[in-house]
Protein backbone atom coordinates (compact mmCIF):
# COMPACT_ATOMS: atom_id res chain seq x y z
CA UNK A 1 0.00 0.00 0.00
CA UNK A 2 1.26 3.51 -0.90
CA UNK A 3 0.85 5.83 1.80
CA UNK A 4 0.57 9.48 1.62
CA UNK A 5 1.08 12.29 3.86
CA UNK A 6 1.52 16.12 4.55
CA UNK A 7 3.75 16.14 7.28
CA UNK A 8 7.36 15.52 6.54
CA UNK A 9 9.98 13.72 8.28
CA UNK A 10 12.97 15.12 9.41
CA UNK A 11 16.36 13.32 8.63
CA UNK A 12 20.02 13.95 9.16
CA UNK A 13 23.03 10.95 8.40
CA UNK A 14 25.75 10.89 11.03
CA UNK A 15 29.19 11.59 9.44
CA UNK A 16 31.94 8.54 10.19
CA UNK A 17 33.86 7.44 7.39
CA UNK A 18 34.69 4.04 8.82
CA UNK A 19 30.68 3.73 8.84
CA UNK A 20 28.78 3.62 11.68
CA UNK A 21 29.40 -0.23 11.79
CA UNK A 22 32.11 -0.39 13.96
CA UNK A 23 34.40 -2.74 12.17
CA UNK A 24 32.99 -1.55 8.35
CA UNK A 25 36.15 0.07 7.82
CA UNK A 26 37.51 -3.38 7.05
CA UNK A 27 35.40 -4.14 4.31
CA UNK A 28 36.83 -5.28 0.86
CA UNK A 29 35.27 -2.13 -0.69
CA UNK A 30 35.30 0.77 2.22
CA UNK A 31 37.34 3.62 1.33
CA UNK A 32 39.46 3.02 4.45
CA UNK A 33 42.28 4.69 3.07
CA UNK A 34 40.89 8.21 2.25
CA UNK A 35 39.73 8.25 5.98
CA UNK A 36 40.67 11.99 7.31
CA UNK A 37 40.29 13.14 3.55
CA UNK A 38 39.08 15.80 2.40
CA UNK A 39 37.71 13.62 -0.63
CA UNK A 40 35.54 11.34 1.40
CA UNK A 41 33.84 13.41 3.82
CA UNK A 42 33.17 15.85 0.40
CA UNK A 43 31.54 12.40 -1.65
CA UNK A 44 29.31 11.77 1.95
CA UNK A 45 28.28 15.30 2.29
CA UNK A 46 27.19 15.53 -0.98
CA UNK A 47 25.74 12.55 -1.36
CA UNK A 48 23.49 13.24 1.29
CA UNK A 49 22.61 16.73 -0.08
CA UNK A 50 21.17 14.82 -3.29
CA UNK A 51 19.06 12.76 -1.35
CA UNK A 52 17.67 16.26 -0.05
CA UNK A 53 18.64 15.06 4.27
CA UNK A 54 18.02 18.19 6.30
CA UNK A 55 21.67 17.60 7.65
CA UNK A 56 24.55 16.05 8.27
CA UNK A 57 25.69 15.25 11.90
CA UNK A 58 29.30 15.69 13.20
CA UNK A 59 29.83 13.91 16.65
CA UNK A 60 33.72 14.65 18.25
CA UNK A 61 35.32 13.05 21.03
CA UNK A 62 38.90 14.98 22.81
CA UNK A 63 40.15 11.25 23.21
CA UNK A 64 42.50 9.00 21.10
CA UNK A 65 41.40 6.14 23.51
CA UNK A 66 38.78 4.55 21.56
CA UNK A 67 41.20 3.76 18.74
CA UNK A 68 43.45 2.10 20.68
CA UNK A 69 41.44 -0.12 22.10
CA UNK A 70 39.39 -0.72 18.47
CA UNK A 71 36.30 1.06 18.93
CA UNK A 72 36.41 3.26 15.27
CA UNK A 73 32.93 5.18 15.08
CA UNK A 74 33.26 6.85 18.37
CA UNK A 75 36.37 8.84 17.30
CA UNK A 76 36.16 12.19 15.47
CA UNK A 77 38.32 12.20 12.84
CA UNK A 78 36.87 14.61 11.47
CA UNK A 79 36.96 17.86 14.13
CA UNK A 80 33.93 19.32 13.39
CA UNK A 81 34.49 23.03 13.11
CA UNK A 82 37.39 22.80 10.50
CA UNK A 83 35.59 19.82 8.61
CA UNK A 84 31.96 22.26 8.34
CA UNK A 85 33.94 25.02 7.04
CA UNK A 86 35.19 22.85 4.82
CA UNK A 87 32.37 21.91 3.44
CA UNK A 88 30.49 25.15 3.40
CA UNK A 89 32.54 25.16 -0.10
CA UNK A 90 31.54 21.52 -1.15
CA UNK A 91 27.69 21.83 -0.55
CA UNK A 92 24.80 24.17 -1.08
CA UNK A 93 21.59 23.49 1.24
CA UNK A 94 22.06 20.67 3.12
CA UNK A 95 22.48 21.51 6.87
CA UNK A 96 25.63 21.09 8.92
CA UNK A 97 25.43 19.59 12.41
CA UNK A 98 28.84 20.31 14.71
CA UNK A 99 29.74 19.22 18.49
CA UNK A 100 31.18 21.02 20.70
CA UNK A 101 31.69 19.93 24.90
CA UNK A 102 30.81 22.70 27.40
CA UNK A 103 33.20 21.06 29.74
CA UNK A 104 36.16 21.74 27.82
CA UNK A 105 35.74 24.74 25.96
CA UNK A 106 34.32 28.67 26.79
CA UNK A 107 31.17 29.92 25.90
CA UNK A 108 32.75 33.26 23.80
CA UNK A 109 34.73 31.18 21.78
CA UNK A 110 31.71 28.35 20.88
CA UNK A 111 29.45 31.03 19.95
CA UNK A 112 31.45 32.91 17.34
CA UNK A 113 32.48 29.95 15.83
CA UNK A 114 29.20 28.39 14.97
CA UNK A 115 28.28 32.57 14.32
CA UNK A 116 30.92 32.44 12.14
CA UNK A 117 30.42 29.33 10.00
CA UNK A 118 26.25 29.99 10.67
CA UNK A 119 26.82 33.49 8.83
CA UNK A 120 29.10 31.65 6.28
CA UNK A 121 26.95 29.12 5.03
CA UNK A 122 23.79 31.27 4.99
CA UNK A 123 22.39 29.55 7.85
CA UNK A 124 22.80 26.06 7.32
CA UNK A 125 24.41 24.85 10.86
CA UNK A 126 23.69 23.64 13.92
CA UNK A 127 25.72 23.34 17.75
CA UNK A 128 25.10 19.24 19.08
CA UNK A 129 25.59 20.43 23.11
CA UNK A 130 28.11 17.72 24.68
CA UNK A 131 29.04 17.60 28.29
CA UNK A 132 31.57 14.83 27.31
CA UNK A 133 32.32 11.67 28.87
CA UNK A 134 36.05 11.70 28.56
CA UNK A 135 39.25 13.86 27.20
CA UNK A 136 40.30 14.97 31.09
CA UNK A 137 43.99 13.47 30.42
CA UNK A 138 43.64 16.40 27.79
CA UNK A 139 43.17 19.25 30.14
CA UNK A 140 44.88 18.92 33.13
CA UNK A 141 42.31 17.21 34.58
CA UNK A 142 43.08 14.14 37.04
CA UNK A 143 39.36 13.05 36.58
CA UNK A 144 36.19 13.78 34.83
CA UNK A 145 34.01 16.48 36.80
CA UNK A 146 30.66 14.89 38.26
CA UNK A 147 28.06 15.00 35.77
CA UNK A 148 26.03 17.49 38.22
CA UNK A 149 28.49 19.65 37.70
CA UNK A 150 28.95 19.29 33.88
CA UNK A 151 25.02 19.43 33.44
CA UNK A 152 24.90 22.87 35.62
CA UNK A 153 27.88 24.10 33.55
CA UNK A 154 26.29 23.74 30.30
CA UNK A 155 23.39 25.29 31.04
CA UNK A 156 24.90 28.78 31.92
CA UNK A 157 27.40 27.48 28.67
CA UNK A 158 24.35 27.49 26.49
CA UNK A 159 23.08 30.64 27.94
CA UNK A 160 25.98 32.86 27.78
CA UNK A 161 26.28 31.28 23.88
CA UNK A 162 22.38 32.26 23.14
CA UNK A 163 22.84 35.62 24.44
CA UNK A 164 25.88 36.45 22.56
CA UNK A 165 24.19 35.03 19.41
CA UNK A 166 21.73 37.19 20.14
CA UNK A 167 23.68 40.43 20.60
CA UNK A 168 23.17 41.91 17.23
CA UNK A 169 19.57 43.33 15.90
CA UNK A 170 19.11 41.79 12.65
CA UNK A 171 19.17 45.27 10.91
CA UNK A 172 22.09 46.46 12.74
CA UNK A 173 24.48 46.47 9.45
CA UNK A 174 23.14 50.09 8.01
CA UNK A 175 26.62 50.10 5.83
CA UNK A 176 26.62 54.23 5.62
CA UNK A 177 29.38 55.25 3.59
CA UNK A 178 28.64 58.71 3.69
CA UNK A 179 28.62 58.84 7.89
CA UNK A 180 31.16 56.78 8.11
CA UNK A 181 28.75 53.78 9.95
CA UNK A 182 28.68 50.56 8.82
CA UNK A 183 26.90 49.18 12.26
CA UNK A 184 24.65 51.07 14.66
CA UNK A 185 26.44 51.10 17.75
CA UNK A 186 22.40 51.03 19.06
CA UNK A 187 21.81 47.71 17.81
CA UNK A 188 24.28 45.83 19.06
CA UNK A 189 24.51 44.96 23.21
CA UNK A 190 26.67 44.02 25.43
CA UNK A 191 25.17 41.26 27.17
CA UNK A 192 26.77 41.54 30.84
CA UNK A 193 26.68 37.95 31.71
CA UNK A 194 28.00 37.44 35.29
CA UNK A 195 27.19 33.81 36.68
CA UNK A 196 28.34 31.20 38.52
CA UNK A 197 30.98 29.72 35.87
CA UNK A 198 31.45 32.58 33.40
CA UNK A 199 31.87 36.40 33.31
CA UNK A 200 31.19 37.48 29.55
CA UNK A 201 30.38 41.33 28.55
CA UNK A 202 30.54 41.10 24.71
CA UNK A 203 28.61 41.37 22.55
CA UNK A 204 30.09 38.97 19.22
CA UNK A 205 32.05 40.80 16.28
CA UNK A 206 29.99 38.53 14.29
CA UNK A 207 26.84 39.76 12.39
CA UNK A 208 23.17 38.15 13.52
CA UNK A 209 22.50 34.44 12.07
CA UNK A 210 20.94 34.25 9.10
CA UNK A 211 18.50 32.06 11.36
CA UNK A 212 18.57 33.76 13.80
CA UNK A 213 20.63 31.67 15.93
CA UNK A 214 21.72 28.09 14.35
CA UNK A 215 20.21 25.25 15.33
CA UNK A 216 20.93 23.29 18.86
CA UNK A 217 21.02 19.74 19.19
CA UNK A 218 21.21 17.72 22.22
CA UNK A 219 21.28 13.83 22.53
CA UNK A 220 21.60 13.53 26.51
CA UNK A 221 18.93 10.49 28.10
CA UNK A 222 19.78 10.68 31.59
CA UNK A 223 17.02 12.92 33.85
CA UNK A 224 19.92 15.55 33.41
CA UNK A 225 20.48 15.21 29.69
CA UNK A 226 16.62 15.49 28.97
CA UNK A 227 16.23 18.58 31.50
CA UNK A 228 18.65 20.17 29.09
CA UNK A 229 17.30 18.85 26.01
CA UNK A 230 14.07 19.58 26.83
CA UNK A 231 15.18 23.51 27.65
CA UNK A 232 17.16 23.97 24.71
CA UNK A 233 17.25 21.68 22.38
CA UNK A 234 15.77 22.06 18.39
CA UNK A 235 16.06 18.49 17.17
CA UNK A 236 16.89 15.71 19.99
CA UNK A 237 18.82 12.64 19.05
CA UNK A 238 18.17 9.66 21.09
CA UNK A 239 18.38 5.35 21.23
CA UNK A 240 15.33 3.54 20.96
CA UNK A 241 15.11 0.13 19.67
CA UNK A 242 11.91 -0.45 21.15
CA UNK A 243 8.69 1.01 19.41
CA UNK A 244 6.64 1.35 22.85
CA UNK A 245 9.25 2.60 24.57
CA UNK A 246 9.94 5.58 21.68
CA UNK A 247 6.30 6.05 22.10
CA UNK A 248 6.48 6.82 25.66
CA UNK A 249 10.09 8.52 25.43
CA UNK A 250 8.45 10.99 22.57
CA UNK A 251 5.15 11.63 24.73
CA UNK A 252 7.65 12.60 27.99
CA UNK A 253 9.33 14.39 26.15
CA UNK A 254 7.08 16.81 24.24
CA UNK A 255 5.36 17.36 27.11
CA UNK A 256 8.57 18.50 29.34
CA UNK A 257 9.27 20.89 26.12
CA UNK A 258 5.57 21.87 26.70
CA UNK A 259 5.56 22.75 30.20
CA UNK A 260 8.50 24.90 29.63
CA UNK A 261 6.40 27.15 27.49
CA UNK A 262 8.19 25.74 23.98
CA UNK A 263 6.33 24.81 21.31
CA UNK A 264 6.63 20.74 21.15
CA UNK A 265 6.00 21.19 17.67
CA UNK A 266 9.61 22.71 16.87
CA UNK A 267 11.33 20.68 18.90
CA UNK A 268 12.03 17.18 17.17
CA UNK A 269 12.57 13.98 18.31
CA UNK A 270 15.01 11.73 16.13
CA UNK A 271 16.20 8.18 16.86
CA UNK A 272 19.07 6.44 15.43
CA UNK A 273 18.39 3.82 12.90
CA UNK A 274 20.42 1.73 10.57
CA UNK A 275 19.05 0.28 8.01
CA UNK A 276 21.35 -2.13 6.10
CA UNK A 277 19.29 -2.65 2.64
CA UNK A 278 19.96 -3.49 -0.99
CA UNK A 279 17.87 -4.33 -4.29
CA UNK A 280 16.72 -7.43 -2.62
CA UNK A 281 16.50 -9.35 1.49
CA UNK A 282 19.08 -11.27 -0.17
CA UNK A 283 21.63 -8.75 -0.71
CA UNK A 284 20.56 -6.66 2.38
CA UNK A 285 21.86 -10.21 4.22
CA UNK A 286 24.71 -10.85 2.38
CA UNK A 287 25.89 -7.12 3.29
CA UNK A 288 24.82 -7.72 6.90
CA UNK A 289 26.98 -10.90 6.77
CA UNK A 290 29.61 -9.21 5.49
CA UNK A 291 29.76 -6.45 7.86
CA UNK A 292 29.85 -8.98 10.83
CA UNK A 293 32.47 -10.79 9.03
CA UNK A 294 34.44 -7.92 9.64
CA UNK A 295 34.32 -7.94 13.29
CA UNK A 296 37.49 -8.61 14.97
CA UNK A 297 36.89 -10.68 18.22
CA UNK A 298 39.50 -9.53 20.67
CA UNK A 299 38.18 -6.05 19.85
CA UNK A 300 34.53 -7.23 19.87
CA UNK A 301 35.49 -8.91 23.41
CA UNK A 302 37.39 -5.19 24.33
CA UNK A 303 34.21 -3.58 23.11
CA UNK A 304 31.87 -5.79 25.24
CA UNK A 305 33.85 -5.48 28.66
CA UNK A 306 34.18 -1.36 28.40
CA UNK A 307 30.50 -1.19 27.76
CA UNK A 308 28.94 -3.43 30.78
CA UNK A 309 31.93 -3.86 32.87
CA UNK A 310 32.06 -7.62 32.46
CA UNK A 311 34.79 -9.58 32.38
CA UNK A 312 34.29 -11.83 29.03
CA UNK A 313 38.21 -12.67 28.49
CA UNK A 314 37.30 -16.20 28.76
CA UNK A 315 34.02 -16.75 27.74
CA UNK A 316 33.09 -19.12 24.46
CA UNK A 317 31.04 -17.27 21.75
CA UNK A 318 28.12 -19.53 22.34
CA UNK A 319 28.00 -18.80 25.68
CA UNK A 320 25.50 -15.65 27.53
CA UNK A 321 27.26 -13.43 29.73
CA UNK A 322 27.17 -15.66 33.88
CA UNK A 323 24.75 -13.18 36.31
CA UNK A 324 26.95 -12.86 38.63
CA UNK A 325 29.23 -10.90 36.32
CA UNK A 326 27.44 -7.94 36.19
CA UNK A 327 27.79 -5.35 38.91
CA UNK A 328 25.46 -2.49 39.43
CA UNK A 329 25.95 0.86 37.89
CA UNK A 330 23.78 3.19 40.03
CA UNK A 331 25.56 5.70 37.97
CA UNK A 332 25.83 4.64 34.45
CA UNK A 333 24.18 5.88 31.25
CA UNK A 334 20.99 4.97 30.12
CA UNK A 335 22.26 2.84 27.72
CA UNK A 336 24.56 1.07 29.84
CA UNK A 337 21.20 -0.75 31.32
CA UNK A 338 20.09 -1.44 27.74
CA UNK A 339 23.44 -3.16 27.27
CA UNK A 340 22.72 -4.97 30.31
CA UNK A 341 19.18 -5.96 28.93
CA UNK A 342 20.90 -7.01 25.45
CA UNK A 343 23.29 -9.10 27.69
CA UNK A 344 20.91 -11.16 29.33
CA UNK A 345 19.32 -12.84 26.69
CA UNK A 346 21.92 -12.81 23.52
CA UNK A 347 25.16 -14.93 23.16
CA UNK A 348 28.56 -13.44 23.49
CA UNK A 349 28.90 -13.11 19.81
CA UNK A 350 25.30 -12.19 19.20
CA UNK A 351 25.99 -9.27 21.37
CA UNK A 352 29.73 -8.76 19.77
CA UNK A 353 27.59 -8.58 16.50
CA UNK A 354 24.50 -6.42 17.95
CA UNK A 355 26.59 -4.04 19.40
CA UNK A 356 29.00 -3.54 16.61
CA UNK A 357 26.42 -2.73 14.29
CA UNK A 358 24.35 0.10 15.90
CA UNK A 359 25.72 1.00 19.98
CA UNK A 360 22.04 0.17 20.65
CA UNK A 361 20.08 1.97 18.28
CA UNK A 362 17.56 0.17 15.83
CA UNK A 363 19.27 -1.92 13.16
CA UNK A 364 16.51 -3.19 9.98
CA UNK A 365 18.44 -5.43 7.85
CA UNK A 366 15.45 -5.72 4.79
CA UNK A 367 14.49 -4.38 1.39
CA UNK A 368 13.89 -0.62 1.24
CA UNK A 369 10.08 -1.12 1.02
CA UNK A 370 9.78 -2.84 4.47
CA UNK A 371 12.13 -0.25 6.23
CA UNK A 372 10.18 2.32 4.32
CA UNK A 373 6.60 1.10 5.75
CA UNK A 374 8.34 0.71 9.26
CA UNK A 375 9.73 4.16 9.63
CA UNK A 376 6.53 5.67 8.28
CA UNK A 377 4.75 3.64 10.85
CA UNK A 378 7.08 5.08 14.14
CA UNK A 379 6.50 8.26 12.83
CA UNK A 380 2.68 8.31 12.71
CA UNK A 381 2.53 6.12 15.90
CA UNK A 382 3.85 8.79 17.56
CA UNK A 383 6.93 7.60 18.20
CA UNK A 384 9.51 9.79 16.40
CA UNK A 385 9.79 13.33 13.96
CA UNK A 386 12.36 11.73 12.23
CA UNK A 387 15.63 9.77 11.94
CA UNK A 388 19.15 9.90 12.23
CA UNK A 389 20.44 7.42 9.78
CA UNK A 390 23.86 5.58 11.11
CA UNK A 391 24.92 4.34 7.56
CA UNK A 392 26.21 0.72 8.11
CA UNK A 393 29.41 1.15 5.91
CA UNK A 394 30.82 3.73 3.27
CA UNK A 395 30.18 3.78 0.19
CA UNK A 396 28.73 0.69 -0.36
CA UNK A 397 25.78 0.47 2.82
CA UNK A 398 25.51 4.50 2.75
CA UNK A 399 24.52 4.51 -0.79
CA UNK A 400 22.19 1.73 -0.79
CA UNK A 401 20.28 3.98 1.96
CA UNK A 402 20.39 7.06 0.20
CA UNK A 403 19.88 5.47 -3.02
CA UNK A 404 17.08 2.76 -2.81
CA UNK A 405 15.52 3.71 0.70
CA UNK A 406 15.18 7.72 0.82
CA UNK A 407 13.25 7.33 -2.51
CA UNK A 408 10.66 4.84 -1.12
CA UNK A 409 10.31 7.74 1.43
CA UNK A 410 10.08 10.34 -0.90
CA UNK A 411 7.25 8.20 -3.26
CA UNK A 412 5.19 7.66 -0.10
CA UNK A 413 5.27 10.93 0.42
CA UNK A 414 7.02 11.59 3.66
CA UNK A 415 10.26 13.17 2.55
CA UNK A 416 10.88 16.14 0.29
CA UNK A 417 12.29 15.86 -3.39
CA UNK A 418 13.60 19.14 -3.03
CA UNK A 419 14.95 21.67 -0.64
CA UNK A 420 11.78 24.31 0.65
CA UNK A 421 13.27 27.30 2.33
CA UNK A 422 16.53 29.67 2.54
CA UNK A 423 18.01 27.93 5.78
CA UNK A 424 18.42 24.99 8.06
CA UNK A 425 15.58 26.25 10.33
CA UNK A 426 13.30 26.97 7.43
CA UNK A 427 13.67 23.59 5.31
CA UNK A 428 13.40 22.02 8.76
CA UNK A 429 10.37 23.68 10.67
CA UNK A 430 12.41 25.00 12.88
CA UNK A 431 11.42 28.74 12.42
CA UNK A 432 12.08 30.74 15.12
CA UNK A 433 8.85 33.36 15.27
CA UNK A 434 9.34 37.04 17.10
CA UNK A 435 7.51 35.56 20.21
CA UNK A 436 9.73 32.58 20.62
CA UNK A 437 12.81 34.56 21.04
CA UNK A 438 10.85 36.38 22.98
CA UNK A 439 9.96 33.87 25.31
CA UNK A 440 13.39 32.48 25.13
CA UNK A 441 14.83 35.98 26.37
CA UNK A 442 12.62 35.60 29.25
CA UNK A 443 14.39 32.81 30.57
CA UNK A 444 17.60 34.86 30.75
CA UNK A 445 19.49 35.43 33.74
CA UNK A 446 20.44 39.03 33.54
Amino acid sequence: MVRQSNRQLALTMFMVGFGYHNDAWRHPRSRSGEIGTLELIRDMSQAAEAARLDAIFFADSFSAAGLRRGGFRGVSVYEPISTIGAMIGHTEKIGMIGTHSTTWGEPYAVARQFAGLDVLSGGRVGWNVVTSINGNENFGREQMPLPELRYARATEFVEVVKKLWDSWDADAIIDDKQRALWIDNDRIRDINHVGEYFRVQGPLAIPRSPQERPVLVQAGQSPAGIELGSSIADLVYTVQPDKAKAIEFYADYKQKVKAKGRDPEKVKILPGIMPITGRTQAEADELADELANCIDENNGRAMIQSLIDADVSDLDLNDKIPPDRFVDGPQRMERWYLFRELAERMSLWELIVHISRAVGHRVMISTPDKIAESMIEWFEDGACDGYNFNPPSVPEGMDNMLRLLVPELQERGYFRDEYVGDTFRERSGLTLTEQDLKNERATYVM
